[in-house]
């Protein structure tokens, strides 16, 4: 049974700035509450799960904030899990939806910090709990920044390709130079890190239906690996017209997938080839599991979003969810690449942190996330803590 619920928002232990079409990513500067990463502790008959998830707003497509995160926690959901079995997982989420629909990156921090518990009270690790280990090794993708200087995305993407061996790149686009400024920062990097790295484009809905069209056509001699995210969130009938246009090359649903009926509503339309789920987009595991079945039975491939930066916490998440689909069923590689490494060590590991071999990283396989908990680092990087219990 679930006791006692702690939130607490954690400093980082770097700033990271970047720059896409639809805003800034930003985590903003020490000790400043907002952009900060909310670390969710559940003590249920012993054990005691761990979350992490850092709300990427302001500044871009998902609504929740550090402040509505802790709030939707300490206010509402947490009062409603306290006296609750870890394992009722689907009637837990019918109860919390029923008070307050909604909020993901809160749901999503609960989730998997409801799933480290109940992994560890059955001493698994929780990819065991929601399908079996498909995938042990999950190669990374990483995105590199738009910036005004085309040298800045080169050495961004050399270092991706010389110093973790990372063997697929996604561009961000949809900058002050139009599509043309895309093309041509493209043909930049593909010439710089040759032709066996897959490389995407991410505009991040800042282009019109025919502004893609005629990008792809301008990226067809460069090899264009796939293009996420294109159009506006809700043009659903936009990203099938881009389809169907796109001559093979696979296009990728972000901001227009966040929960089960936006799944099912993309493969109805038969708008895209491949869902990026981010679990604190989605909701979590349990819903990405549930979006995961959607596109098996509508023959989408799967790619697994979200920087996670700094956070090993927040990486284990994403690497427990894509080691529990099968390979030929995942597309691209996954990005939480910034938790396992060039950001430097998460503080909050004491033992069991994932690191980059050859531009992919082992699953853990100890109990819940596999990932030890530095108490004390937790207790000095806490700038606001709140408690929910009975």
């Amino acid at each position: 049974m679930i006791e006692r619920i702690e939130i607490r928002v954690v400093e980082m232990p770097v700033r990271l700035k970047r720059t896409f079409s639809s805003g800034s990513y930003d985590t903003g500067p020490a000790g400043q509450i907002l952009g900060k990463p909310v670390f969710v502790r559940i003590f249920a008959d012993g054990v005691i799960g761990n979350g992490q998830i850092r709300p990427i707003s302001p500044g871009h497509f998902v609504a929740d904030t550090v402040h509505s995160v802790v709030a939707a926690i300490r206010e509402v959901y947490g009062p409603l899990l306290i006296g609750r079995k870890l394992s009722d997982l689907e009637a837990t989420d019918e109860l919390l939806t029923s008070r307050l629909a909604s909020n993901p990156a809160a749901r999503a921090v609960l989730d998997v910090a409801i799933y480290d518990a109940l992994g560890k009270a059955r001493g698994v690790p929780i990819h065991a709990l929601i399908g079996g280990c498909s995938q042990a090794e999950i190669p990374l993708e990483w995105s590199v920044s738009l910036a005004d200087d085309i040298e800045t995305m080169i050495a961004e993407a050399r270092r991706a390709v010389e110093e973790y061996g990372v063997k697929v790149l996604c561009l961000k686009a949809a900058g002050k130079g139009g599509w043309r400024r895309d093309v041509a920062n493209f043909e930049a990097v593909r010439r710089a890190v040759g032709d066996d790295i897959v490389i995407g484009v991410d505009p991040n809905t800042g282009w019109t239906v025919a502004e893609t069209v005629s990008a792809i056509a301008g990226f067809r001699p460069f090899n264009l690996g796939y293009l996420e995210q294109p159009v506006l969130r809700r043009d659903v009938h936009g990203m099938a017209e881009i389809r169907a246009k796109a001559d093979g090359v696979p296009v990728m649903a972000d901001e227009s997938l966040f929960t089960i009926q936006d799944a099912a509503e993309l493969a109805a339309a038969r708008a895209v080839d491949v869902f990026c789920i981010k679990l604190y987009k989605v909701g979590g595991l349990s819903p990405a599991r549930k979006i995961a079945a959607i596109a098996e039975a509508n023959g989408i491939q799967l790619n697994c979003g979200g920087l996670a930066v700094a956070s090993q916490f927040e990486a284990a998440a994403s690497a427990h969810f894509c080691a529990t689909v099968p390979a030929k069923r995942t597309f691209g590689a996954a990005e939480f690449i910034f938790g396992v490494g060039p950001m430097g060590a998460d503080p909050l590991v004491a033992d069991g942190a994932m690191s980059i071999h050859d531009g992919a990283v082992t699953v853990p396989m100890e109990p819940g996330l596999g990932l030890t908990l530095d108490e004390k680092a937790l207790e000095r990087m806490t700038l606001q803590m709140s408690v929910v219990e009975a």
